[in-house]
C-alpha cells in the first residue's frame, strides 16, 4: 500500500512538472523561425494556401513561419516527417484530404493520421466542378447521366494521379452514378485539363482554382459544382446535389497539424495565430482571388479538424475501398 501511494505521487509530480514546462515553453513560445510542411511543389493550390497563411501568421507571431516543400508519395513523406518531428510547435503540417485518404489508400503507412498528430484548425475549402470536353454531345448534368450510362465503356474521366482529390471526385462520381468507366491517370492537374481541353479525354472533376476560367470562357462544359452550396463565383452554376445526386460533396479541405505530444498551450498559440490568419482582410482577399472559402468559426479549433478528419476517413475511405484502389 505504501509503495502503490509512492508511486501515485511520483506520477502526478511528473505529471505536474509536464504541464509547468509546457506552460514556460508556450509563454516563450516561438523563439525562433516556424517550418510549415507542404506535401506538394510550390505553386501548386496547397502551397499558394500556405504561403498567405504563413505570411501573416509570422506578423501575429513574431517570428519568420516558413514554408517547406516536402514532395512526394501523395504527401506521406510530408505528413511522416512531420510526425516524427519534435513535439515543440517549431515544425507543422498543412494538409488537404490526403490526410483522410492515406490509412485506406497505403497499405504500409508509416504514421497514423488520426493518432500521430495534435490539430490546430481547418484553412480553407476549395469547391471543384464537374467539366467536360467542349464537343461532349450532352450540355447539362440531366443529359450527361443517361449519355453516359448508354457509353460507360467509351468514357474516358482524367485526374491527376492516384489518390489525388480530382480522382477521388471521379470515384465519388462514378458510385454515384452507378456506372462504370474509365479513369485516366496524368502526371498532375495541368496535363489532364489540357487533355480535357484537346478533346483527348471526356470529363474531369477538379478545382475551382483551375477551372473557373474555362468555365466562363466557354472552353470546356459544365456540369456541376460539387459543393452543396452554388458558389459566389460562378452563382449561376447549380450543384450536383440540386441536380439529383443528392449529398453529392466534394472539395478540397485544407488543415494544419503539429505533432503528437506537443503542449497545449502551445497549440493554443498556435490555433490563435492561424484565426488571426484567417480573420487578416488580406488573406481573406487572396483566397476569394483563388476561389477558395475561408472556414467558418466551428472549423477553426482543433476538435472541428479532428472531427471533421475522422468523418472525412469514413466516408472517403470507403469510397476507395469499394473502387479497389491502392498505390502499393
Amino acid at each position: 500500500m505504501k509503495t502503490t501511494k509512492i508511486l501515485r505521487r511520483t506520477m502526478l509530480g511528473a505529471a505536474a512538472s509536464m504541464a509547468l514546462m509546457g506552460g514556460a515553453l508556450a509563454q516563450s513560445f516561438p523563439t525562433k523561425p516556424i517550418s510549415l510542411v507542404v506535401p506538394f511543389a510550390a505553386g501548386g493550390p496547397t502551397d499558394v494556401v500556405a504561403r498567405s497563411l504563413a505570411a501573416v501568421m509570422t506578423t501575429h507571431l513574431g517570428q519568420p513561419v516558413v514554408v517547406e516543400n516536402k514532395i512526394g508519395a501523395g504527401g506521406t513523406i510530408s505528413a511522416n516527417h512531420v510526425a516524427k518531428s519534435a513535439p515543440d510547435g517549431y515544425t507543422l503540417l498543412i494538409h488537404h484530404n490526403g490526410m483522410a485518404t492515406a490509412p485506406a489508400l497505403y497499405r504500409k503507412l508509416p504514421f497514423a493520421p488520426l493518432q500521430d498528430f495534435e490539430y490546430i484548425s481547418q484553412v480553407v475549402d476549395v469547391p471543384m466542378t464537374l467539366i467536360g470536353r467542349k464537343d461532349l454531345p450532352a450540355n447539362n448534368l440531366k443529359e450527361l447521366v443517361p449519355y453516359l450510362k448508354a457509353n460507360a465503356e467509351k468514357i474516358n474521366v482524367a485526374h491527376a494521379g492516384l489518390g489525388a482529390v480530382s480522382h477521388l471526385c471521379s470515384l465519388l462520381f462514378r458510385q454515384a452514378l452507378g456506372t462504370d468507366f474509365q479513369t485516366v491517370p496524368f502526371n498532375g492537374t495541368a496535363p489532364a485539363l489540357n487533355a480535357l481541353l484537346g478533346s483527348q479525354v471526356d470529363l474531369l472533376c477538379d478545382q475551382t482554382t483551375n477551372t473557373t476560367s474555362h468555365i466562363k470562357a466557354g472552353t470546356v462544359k459544365m456540369y456541376g459544382v460539387t459543393t452543396l452550396n452554388r458558389i459566389p463565383a460562378m452563382p449561376d452554376q447549380a450543384t450536383m446535389d440540386e441536380q439529383g445526386m443528392k449529398g453529392f460533396q466534394m472539395v478540397v479541405w485544407h488543415g494544419v497539424y503539429a505533432p503528437k505530444g506537443t503542449p497545449a498551450a502551445v497549440i493554443d498559440k498556435l490555433n490563435g495565430a492561424v484565426r488571426a490568419g484567417l480573420n487578416n482582410a488580406a488573406f481573406q482577399a487572396r483566397m476569394k482571388d483563388l476561389g477558395a472559402d475561408v472556414v467558418p468559426e466551428a472549423k477553426r479549433t482543433p476538435q472541428g479538424l479532428k472531427t471533421w478528419l475522422q468523418a472525412e476517413t469514413d466516408r472517403l475511405g470507403g469510397v476507395i475501398r469499394s473502387a479497389g484502389t491502392y498505390a502499393d
